[in-house]
């Protein structure tokens, strides 16, 4: 069997951004070029935690890949402790004792200024998700798209929460105890890799273990610094004034966020587009990923047709540019057409399935590109 957390990928030395004095940890896929792409992973987590096959999947669709460690992950900055050591009562509380939301989009900016990028698309999964949300609403002139995966919707918070909220899961691994040192480590992040795992394909046990074991140094196991970055408060504009293209991704067994939560984000924001995947928990599968490759490429495909044709249409208003040549591209001027993006990545056997609220069922997808892989 191919090993599904296997990294075989090269990736740039590790670099560090400041947002004043707070040191986020990158890199960038060596090779990769193209549209730039930044992805940002979920609460407590580092940025190994984004699956190999995923990040060669986008690369192979023509984009720069990077990917950074958020504050209080990794090996970015850790803030000082607070009396909050409990996510659960960070989650659904009314302020946060650290640092804001807003802060947390800022990283990403400063991100994007180390790696030179005056503009990219955005990936968030989990609470990357919401964060990605919120880097477009604070700071729309730096990003061209947005992909929210396994996420709730930016607007979400405190006790709104729970009528999202899966509890099995977070509640089993609150009370479990894992030894002290660096197996507890290996242990906890197991637990996290094996709660998580989609239902539909096959776990490793022995290779998710050896992953664990190569990350232990940086896994998931600082309740005090996950509270601070779920109780980070967010006091920005809502998700409904979001004017950049929105692919949601969502699992359709997700362990931790019921697929409200994905209907929600979708719904908030006009033209976005829902793809939800049967089989698929709170992870993203290695045989999921061309399939999750072809609908960013869409999205940044069908975005860039549309800039192009807002740009004609502005030239021609004032005298410039050639109207011919506009017209033949304001046919796409909805970044995100359901029908339209899909065709542009190749992906027309899950745009047959949206139904009436624009949700893609993409079953036929994974039934062609992950069930082959789910039987490995």
């Amino acid at each position: 069997m191919n090993d599904p957390y296997a990294d075989d990928l090269v990736w740039t030395p590790v670099r560090y951004a400041h947002n004043g004095p707070v040191a986020l940890a990158h890199d960038r896929l060596d090779g990769a070029h193209g549209t730039p792409l930044l992805l940002v992973m979920g609460l407590g987590t580092n940025r190994f935690w984004w699956p190999a096959a995923l990040c060669r999947a986008l690369a192979e669709a023509g984009f720069a890949v990077a990917r950074y460690d958020q504050r209080d992950a990794g090996g970015s900055t850790r803030m000082p402790d607070t009396s909050v050591r409990n996510p659960f009562k960070a989650l659904f509380g009314r302020r946060g004792e650290s640092y804001t939301s807003e802060d947390m989009t800022d990283d990403a900016v400063a991100v994007l200024d180390a790696l030179g990028w005056d503009r990219a698309y955005v990936f968030g999964h989990s609470l990357g998700g919401v964060i990605a949300q919120r880097i477009a609403l604070r700071h729309p002139d730096r990003v061209r798209g947005v992909v929210s995966s396994s996420a709730l919707s930016s607007d979400t918070a405190g006790l709104r929460v729970l009528r999202h909220l899966r509890p099995g899961l977070p509640l089993r691994l609150a009370r479990a105890r894992f030894p002290e040192g660096r197996e507890g480590e290996v242990e906890a992040a197991l637990a996290v890799r094996r709660g998580v795992a989609s239902p539909g394909y096959p776990f490793d046990e022995e290779a998710a273990r050896a992953w664990a074991r190569a990350q232990a140094d940086a896994g998931p196991r600082d309740t005090r610094a996950q509270s601070r970055q779920i109780g980070a408060q967010w006091h920005g504009p809502p998700l409904r004034a979001l004017r950049r293209p929105l692919l949601v991704l969502h699992g359709e067994q997700d362990q931790l966020l019921r697929l409200s939560a994905a209907r929600a984000t979708a719904r908030a924001v006009p033209g976005s587009r829902l793809v939800t995947f049967p089989g698929v928990g709170h992870d993203l599968p290695a045989p999921l990923a061309p399939v999750v490759a072809r609908e960013v490429r869409a999205l940044a495909d069908a975005a860039d047709t549309a800039e192009a044709a807002d740009a004609g249409e502005a030239g021609e208003a004032t005298g410039v540019g050639d109207a011919s040549g506009a017209a033949g591209v304001a046919g796409a001027a909805d970044p995100v057409d359901a029908a339209g993006a899909a065709g542009a990545a190749g992906a027309a056997d899950t745009a047959g399935a949206a139904d009436a609220e624009g949700v893609v069922d993409a079953e036929g997808a994974v039934g062609a590109e992950g069930a082959a892989g789910a039987g490995r």
